[in-house]
Order: C-alpha cells, then structure tokens, then sequence
C-alpha cells in the first residue's frame, strides 16, 4: 500500500475528488440557472400571448359572459393561444370569475384568487409558480400529467377593466432547458479541468521528484557526515591509545620498577607508589574516554558488552541499572550502531543532569523494529518549557534516527523521572 502515500497519486485522486465536488456543484448551480431561464422565458411567452395575441382579440361582452363573445374568442385566438409547451389558458375577472378558458367547462364558475394573482392585476406584473394541481380550479390540470408552471400576467378589456391572463406550460419545456444549458456548459467545464489535471500531473511529478532527490541527497550528506565524523573519532581514538595511553602505561611500568628496588628510600618509594597510582587512574579515565568517542566493535563483542560499558559511571556513581538486551543478533550493523549512539547520549544526560538513584536500560524486537528504552527516576524536566543545554545530543541524533526512519522521543516530568524511547527498522 505505499503507492497510497505517493504525491502524485494523492494529487491525483485529490484532482479527481475536487473534479467529482465541482462536477455536482455545477450541474445544481447549471440545473437552477436553466430553471430560471426556463422560467423567464415563460414569463416573456405569456406576456407576449395575453398583451399582445389575448387583450387586442378580447371581444366586448366577455367580461359580462356573453355566449358569442366566448364563441370569438375560440375561433379567433384559441389556436394562436396554445403553442408551444402551453397547455392550458384562462382569463380572470378580477372577482375570480373565469370568463375563459380553453376547458369551456370552467367558464363561468367562480374561485378566489391568491395574493399574487391579485397582486398582478394591481400593478400589471408577471409572476410564475408551480400549479397546485390539488384545487378545484385546476382539476383538468390533473389530466394533463406531470408539474404545470402557471404564468399570469395582467391584460385589459375593451371596456377598460383588468383581467388576469393565466398560461399553464408543461415541465417538459423546464427539462428541455435544463438539458440544453448543462449540455452547452458542462462539456467545456469537464474539459477545462480535465486539461488543468493533465497539465499540472507533469508538474506534480517533476516536484516530487526533486523532492525525493533532495531527500535522498539530504540522507546522502547526513550518512557521510556521521561516517566523516566516525573516521574521525577513529583516528583520536587511535592517536590516544598509541601514543598518550601507551605512554602512560610505559611511565606506571617504570616507577613501579624503580619504587621496588632496593635502594629506593621509603619516602621516595611511597611518593612513587602514589605518582604510579594516579598514572594509572588517568590512564583508565582515558580508557574510559575512548569509549565514548569511539564505540567498540558492536557486532564482535556484543551490544550487550558495550552497554554494560556505558551505564559502567552510573555504576560507579552507586547508582542501581539493569540492563536487558535481547534481538539485536539479527538487526542490522546501522540499528544496532543507532541504538548504541542514542543510549550513550541517554546515559550521558542521566549522568549530567537526573540525579537518579535506579536506571533501566532494555533492547528488545517489536516486529520489524529495534527498541530502546532508558528509564530513570531522576528529577525529570518540563517538556513544555524546553529541553536543557543538556539534551541538544538528542536533538541532533533525532534527526538522524528520522532518517532511518525512526521514531524518538522523551518523557519527562518535574520530580517524576524521564523515559526515552527510540525505535528504527531492525533491518
């Protein structure tokens, strides 16, 4: 599954769920745009069929109900009143009588007009709502199928009286719109992000691997500054334990000889005895000292050993350590020199800083991983606050230890002690 945590393939199914989101998004904004246009456009047909094909044809006597003036208007207008999607017409008396309609069962008869039909026939507007198939007045709507959009607008009889002039449309003509304005758009928007995604992927990838260059350079320049600085403490380590250590090994040999001969006064001889004793304690600090700036050979003596060798001050300075170590046999030389860097930085900082009385130090595998714990019951610190001066050797090595893929990290309380933990690959 490390295909998932690939850059370009997360830009890509980002790409794809931002072009899914814009998609929806679009086609509910384009559906309601093209009902709006569908709307108006009905608004525009029905003012165009009461004022100007409706009001000039309305004969006199309508508005009184005249046979004969119902009869006209069937024969003069009717036919150039139901195009298109209108499916339905009537004519209003302001008291909502019906003195039209193309359903002459409805001429005549009487319902009460709503707010907005009224409203019309005050100030001469055009308004459109979907029809409420459920009122008497439109039980014939019922007939015809599916939502009906009502467009009223106002018109004027020859006798100068307002009427309503109503145009029912079917809702074919709202989904004609619709599929003709998401036609026109969404193939140009599809496209255009299409094209983007298609653009940017070369770029994605290019960065990514730049990136992935940088890191590995970085890595690259990491590895050969911890080897640099390996070689380095070789070559101290060596330059001492040739020369500086030898020599003051040479020099305890000599006056331990010449503190037991004969001839050597006793004070001379106890004076030597003491300069020989303080040789040898400078010499075994140094010793000492060459462990911590070069660790021994890991593999050949054993992790184990050479732990013993670094909790061996916290020994000496009486307080209690146990030491577990267990799976380091089958871990690889650089976890197993990882572990051995980080726990001296641990010991040392227990040493400086957590006036412990007990420390526990254990190696163990947890599957693929090489673990490393260090608990004390020194003094602790506030993490919050800020590491000490003391613990910048374990800042430095957890960038090392995040390199090879690890994980380190400290808790510490005030006067409860501090655990260190570090994991990396085992491999």
């Amino acid at each position: 599954m490390r295909w998932l945590t690939n850059p370009v393939v997360q830009f890509l199914a980002a790409g794809l769920v931002a072009l899914v989101i814009v998609v929806l998004a679009t086609s509910a904004l384009s559906r309601d745009a093209a009902d709006e246009e569908a709307i108006h456009d009905a608004r525009a047909l029905t003012t165009v069929l009461g004022r100007s094909v409706a009001q000039p044809a309305v004969p006199r006597g309508l508005v009184r109900g005249k046979a004969s003036a119902i009869d006209q208007m069937d024969w003069q207008v009717l036919d150039r009143l139901l195009v298109g999607d209108v499916r339905r017409i009537k004519i209003w008396a302001a008291d909502g009588t019906v003195l039209y309609s193309d359903r002459t069962e409805l001429i005549g008869a009487t319902y009460p007009l709503d707010e907005e039909e009224l409203d019309a026939l005050e100030t001469g507007g055009t308004d459109a709502e979907l029809s409420d198939l459920t009122k008497p007045e439109n039980r014939f709507e019922r007939e015809i199928g599916g939502d009906l959009l009502e467009v009223y607008t106002r018109i004027t009889s020859p006798e100068g009286e307002p009427l309503l002039f109503e145009a029912y449309f079917a809702s074919d003509q709202i989904e004609r719109q619709r599929e003709e304005v998401l036609g026109r758009f969404l193939p140009i928007m599809l496209g255009a992000l299409i094209g983007l995604m298609l653009l940017t992927t070369p770029l994605v990838l290019l960065l990514t691997r730049r990136l992935d260059r940088a890191a590995r350079e970085r890595e690259a320049l990491l590895r050969a500054a911890v080897r640099a600085s390996d070689a380095e403490r070789l070559r101290i380590a060596r330059d001492l334990h040739d020369g500086v250590v030898q020599d003051l090994a040479g020099s305890s040999y000599a006056l331990s000889t010449v503190a037991a001969r004969p001839a050597v006064d006793a004070g001379v001889r106890e004076e030597l005895d003491g300069v020989g004793r303080s040789l040898r304690t400078s010499m075994r600090s140094l010793r000492s000292l060459l462990v911590e700036i070069y660790p021994p050979d890991l593999h050949t003596g054993g992790l184990a050993a050479a732990l013993h060798d670094v909790v061996a001050p916290l020994a000496a300075a009486g307080v209690a350590v146990d030491v577990d170590v267990s799976g380091e046999a089958s871990a690889g030389e650089d976890a197993v020199a990882l572990v051995w860097r980080v726990a001296q930085e641990g010991v040392r900082n227990v040493v400086h800083h957590a006036a412990a009385t007990r420390v526990s130090l254990t190696v163990h595998r947890e599957d693929d991983r090489l673990v490393l714990e260090i608990v004390d019951d020194g003094r602790g610190f506030d993490p919050a606050a800020g590491a000490d001066e003391g613990h910048f050797g374990l800042r430095t090595l957890d960038g090392l230890v995040r390199e090879s893929g690890g994980t380190l990290e400290v808790e510490s309380a005030q006067g409860e002690g501090t655990t260190l933990r570090m994991e990396v690959p085992a491999g």
